[in-house]
C-alpha cells in the first residue's frame, strides 16, 4: 500500500501543452513592461537586487541544498531557502530538485531531460519543460525533502511565493518597483539560469572527465553566482562550490560560507583534495600542450624566412 510521502503530488497535472506556452509566453512579454516606466537608477538596483536574491534561491537552495544536499541548515531556515527559489516562478522545490537528479543520473543520454546535443538548444534551454510529460516528478527521486510536510505544500502552492514577492514590490514601490523589481528582473534571471541547461554544455572548457558535454564558461559564472563552473560541478556534483579553485567566481558559495560563520548552514560539503589535485594536473597538462603547440607553429614559419633568403 501506498504511503502519503511515496504519494507523488504533481505541481500541474494532465493540462495541455498549449495552455503552458500561451501562459509561459504572456508572462515572458510583461518584460516590455519596461517602456511605461521612465528609467532610474533607483529602479535599476531593485532589479539588480531582485535578480540576486531569487538566483540565489535557485542556486543556493534549488539546486546545491534541495537537489544535492551540499549543505545542512536548521528546518525553518530550509523552508526559508524553499521560498527564495520559488520566487523565482521555476516551478516547485520538489518538482526541481526531482528533476535535476534525473539529469545528473542520464546526462547527455536519450534519457536526459535537457541535452542540447541531444535535443537542441531551444528545447533544452527552456521549452522541456512545457511538456506535459514533465509536468509530474516521481517522489522516490527526492525522499530526503518530499517527508516535510512544509515541502510539499510549498511545491504544491508553489505561484504563492511569485505572488506575494509582486504584490509586496507593488506595495513598496509601484509601478516602478512592481516592472523592474518584478517583470524585468524575472525575464532575465530565467534565461540566465536556463544558460546552464543550453550554453554550460556547449561553449566553455572541459577540464575533468564527466562522460557528458558540461563545460566551465567564466561569464556565465559570475551570471548564475557560481552555476557557471558546470564541468566541475558534474564531476563531483556533492560540493557546495562549484568554483573549486580561488580564481574561479562562486558567489553563492561566498554567501554559503559567511552564513556557516554564525551557525545558520553548516557542515558545507568541499571536492577531496585528489579532485583538486587532479584538476590542477589537468590544467597544467594543458597549459603544456597550448605552449607546445605553439612552439611547433612557430619554428616552421621561421624556417620559412631563412629559406626564401
Amino acid at each position: 500500500m501506498e504511503t502519503s510521502h511515496q504519494k507523488i503530488e504533481p505541481v500541474i497535472k494532465n493540462q495541455a501543452p498549449l495552455l503552458f506556452l500561451i501562459l509561459f509566453f504572456l508572462i515572458q512579454a510583461t518584460v516590455f513592461t519596461v517602456f511605461t516606466v521612465p528609467f532610474s537608477w533607483e529602479l535599476f538596483w531593485v532589479a539588480v537586487g531582485s535578480y540576486f536574491l531569487r538566483m540565489f534561491g535557485i542556486t543556493a537552495a534549488y539546486h546545491r541544498y534541495f537537489s544535492h544536499a551540499s549543505f545542512k541548515t536548521s528546518r525553518v531556515f530550509q523552508f526559508i531557502l524553499a521560498w527564495i527559489g520559488s520566487m523565482a516562478m521555476q516551478k516547485g522545490v520538489l518538482w526541481w530538485a526531482a528533476h535535476h537528479r534525473n539529469h545528473h543520473k542520464y546526462s547527455d543520454t536519450e534519457k536526459d531531460i535537457h541535452s542540447p546535443s541531444r535535443k537542441g538548444f531551444w528545447y533544452s534551454h527552456m521549452f522541456w519543460f512545457l511538456r506535459n510529460e514533465y509536468n509530474d516528478y516521481e517522489a522516490k527521486l527526492i525522499p530526503d525533502f518530499y517527508k516535510y510536510p512544509e515541502l510539499r505544500w510549498l511545491d504544491r502552492n508553489h505561484w504563492i511565493a511569485p505572488l506575494s514577492f509582486a504584490v509586496g514590490l507593488y506595495l513598496v514601490g509601484g509601478w516602478g518597483y512592481l516592472v523592474y523589481g518584478y517583470a524585468v528582473a524575472t525575464f532575465l534571471l530565467g534565461h540566465a539560469t536556463w544558460t546552464i541547461n543550453s550554453l554550460s554544455h556547449v561553449y566553455g572548457s572541459a577540464r575533468f572527465e564527466s562522460r557528458d558535454t558540461s563545460k566551465n564558461n567564466f561569464f556565465l559564472a559570475l551570471l548564475t553566482m557560481g552555476e557557471g563552473w558546470h564541468n566541475n560541478h558534474h564531476y563531483y556534483c556533492s560540493s557546495v562550490n562549484q568554483g573549486f579553485y580561488w580564481y574561479e567566481v562562486d558567489l553563492s558559495y561566498y554567501i554559503l560560507k559567511a552564513l556557516s560563520f554564525v551557525g545558520i548552514v553548516w557542515d558545507l560539503k568541499k571536492p577531496p583534495v585528489k579532485v583538486l589535485e587532479e584538476g590542477r594536473r589537468r590544467d597544467l597538462e594543458k597549459k603544456a600542450k597550448a605552449a607546445n603547440k605553439t612552439v611547433k607553429e612557430k619554428i616552421p614559419a621561421r624556417r620559412t624566412v631563412v629559406t626564401s633568403h
